[in-house]
């Protein structure tokens, strides 16, 4: 039996249609059966869909800056910022 954790655990590879036939047919049946995950699983294909065709886009150096430097305010050692002890 699929839990709601073993689905999003195979979440990418599902909708990459790279799980196996039986795997597949378990999680259809899970989303099928669970409209939590049924929301997830479409809203995630819809997205991929909206941004599959677009091409990718440089950030402003400003904002690349503070974004970098938040990430490496949150996870020290990361990006050359912070203590990395």
């Amino acid at each position: 039996m699929i839990t709601c954790k073993d689905f999003l655990r195979e979440l990418n590879d599902f909708l990459d249609e790279t799980t196996d036939p039986v795997l597949r047919a378990e999680l259809e049946r899970h989303i099928n059966e669970c409209p939590n995950c049924w929301v997830i699983c479409d809203t995630t294909k819809k997205t991929i869909q909206v941004y599959k065709g677009m091409e990718a886009q440089n950030l402003p150096e400003p904002v690349h800056e503070r974004l970098m430097s938040m990430i490496a305010k949150k996870k020290p050692g990361c990006c050359g910022g912070g203590d990395t002890h």
